[in-house]
């Protein structure tokens, strides 16, 4: 069993504790539920620069603990005061010791939008997310029937969420509908293996359509990289472990977003 079909597993069971401890219902007594969430495709929408989505992560199955001084208020607060586009956070508990609550406190205090990063199987993850502030959600087609991926999609508008859709290779293209997800991410990480072709993107950017707005994710680490993603379709990133594993955020950052300003 690969290390995806083991966390899916891992997800199948905490979604039967959620199902047992929720009803949809009670989510919509939160106080996120009702409140305007805050555009991800209009964020990433830049002239100037690829649009940035920075992660936080303290951890992930293939690498252990990326930031043993992890603070998820502090690094937010780095994030939206040098300007990023938007704030990806993992709530999987087991594999990447991340929490839902994360989103709730970053939402007390959020200037652009966050995006749930999880396995997301269910309705019910769909409405935790908005009940807890989130912006968006990602969903992951690797681990979702066409069905699913339309199912969520219309779930996630439902709760006025936008829906950033993952695919890795392009056997994922054949079962998404491209009008009604027309913000795609490309994954550089085989979701099997976990290791990393930067080239993934660039490569499967040339198979979607023009007016898709597409994110490159994973791996991204150096000039030359940000360069050939910026000559490319590819309209913004999202960056993860390269700021998690950096000693100075803040620092790193700030170089990283110069790499995206696109040359006058």
């Amino acid at each position: 069993m690969s290390i995806l079909q083991k966390i899916v597993e891992t997800k199948k069971e905490e979604v039967k504790i959620l199902r047992a401890k929720y009803s949809l219902e009670n989510f919509k007594d939160y106080e996120f539920f009702n409140a305007n969430s805050i555009s991800l495709k209009e964020s990433l929408r830049r002239d100037d620069r690829l649009g940035i989505i920075a992660e936080i992560k303290k951890a992930s199955p293939s690498k252990g603990i990326l930031k043993n001084d992890f603070d998820y208020l502090d690094i937010a607060n780095i994030y939206m005061q040098n300007k990023v586009d938007a704030i990806s956070i993992l709530t999987d508990k087991k594999y990447f010791q991340g929490d839902i609550k994360f989103i709730a406190d970053i939402a007390q205090l959020k200037t652009v939008p966050l995006l749930r990063k999880d396995f997301i199987i269910d309705e019910y993850q769909v409405f935790e997310a908005k009940a807890f502030g989130a912006d968006a959600i990602l969903l992951i087609s690797e681990i979702l029937s066409k069905n699913q991926i339309n199912e969520l999609t219309a779930v996630a508008k439902e709760c006025s969420l936008e829906v950033l859709l993952e695919i890795h290779s392009e056997a994922q293209l054949g079962k998404i509908n491209l009008s009604e997800n027309d913000l795609i991410g490309v994954n550089n990480r085989d979701l099997d293996t976990f290791e990393i072709n930067t080239g993934t993107s660039l490569r499967l950017a040339q198979l979607i359509p023009d007016d898709v707005l597409i994110i490159s994710e994973s791996g991204l680490n150096n000039y030359s990289d940000i360069i050939k993603i910026r000559s490319s379709k590819i309209k913004g990133v999202l960056v993860g472990e390269h700021f998690m594993k950096s000693e100075d955020i803040k620092e790193q950052l700030m170089e990283f977003i110069e790499w995206c300003k696109y040359e006058s």
